[in-house]
């Protein structure tokens, strides 16, 4: 049975639990509600909402995360919706 845009959307969607920083590190929950640790190299980018790009320092936990990969390690991780937008959500 071939997953169908809903499903594949929700799916390829992580929710950042935590951020270590100092470690490069990013504990990400899954749909599934699995936890997993993902480690950053160091030229790991953040591109938010609006294009603007930054590190680890602009994630928050509760923000909506896809993940770009190269080589294995994420190098781009995009905000698709920030923690504070979660809660005006018309789906909430």
């Amino acid at each position: 049975m071939s997953q169908s845009l809903t499903d594949w959307l929700r799916d390829s969607r992580l929710v950042v639990v935590e951020i270590q920083r100092e470690l490069g590190r990013v504990r990400v929950r899954s749909a599934a509600d699995g936890c997993s640790d993902l480690t950053c190299g160091a030229q790991a980018v953040v591109v938010d909402e609006t294009g603007t790009t930054g590190n680890l320092d602009t994630l928050n936990p509760g923000d909506v995360i896809k993940i770009a990969t190269e080589a294995g390690q994420p190098d781009r991780l995009v905000v698709v919706r920030r923690v504070w937008d979660e809660l005006s959500s018309p789906e909430f």
